[in-house]
């Protein structure tokens, strides 16, 4: 019986659930904690080395992440789209030009959206809606 039941729990926290013995009962784990996790090892295998640790940027190189007014919900799709194709060209960041290149980094959109989850909730950074592999999916190359 024991067996049973240690299999069970393990099989529930497998499947993304808590398991509270005090009360019994189950809480599904938190999809956008779950992304920015995800979003979080992205950032440092690409984007770390440019925008650095605390997504501070380097002034006149590569703009900030944190605090970034660039990263407004009426600039999202341009966001995600520069972090899914890349950037070449003139960019205004908390009153800030930049002109430079970012490359297309071979992201997966399911990355993409991970990627975007850190970075508009790090730093300073809030954004009040989950971007979707979906959205990200929507989103083409001009």
């Amino acid at each position: 019986m024991k067996k049973i039941i240690t299999l069970g729990c393990v099989g529930l926290i497998l499947m993304g659930f808590t398991f509270h013995t005090e009360t019994a009962t189950y809480t599904p784990q938190d999809p956008l904690k779950e992304s920015m996790e995800r979003g979080a090892v992205v950032y440092t295998d690409y984007c770390i080395q440019c925008h650095l640790g605390k997504g501070e940027g380097i002034p006149g190189t590569f703009p900030p992440l944190a605090k970034s007014d660039w990263l407004t919900k009426d600039n999202i799709t341009n966001a995600i789209q520069v972090v899914k194709y890349g950037q070449t060209g003139e960019i205004t960041v908390n009153g800030e030009t930049y002109n430079g290149v970012m490359a297309a980094l071979g992201l997966y959109d399911d990355e993409v959206a991970d990627v975007m989850n850190y970075i508009l909730n790090s730093w300073g950074n809030s954004h009040d809606q989950m971007i979707t592999e979906d959205q990200v999916k929507q989103v083409t190359k001009d």
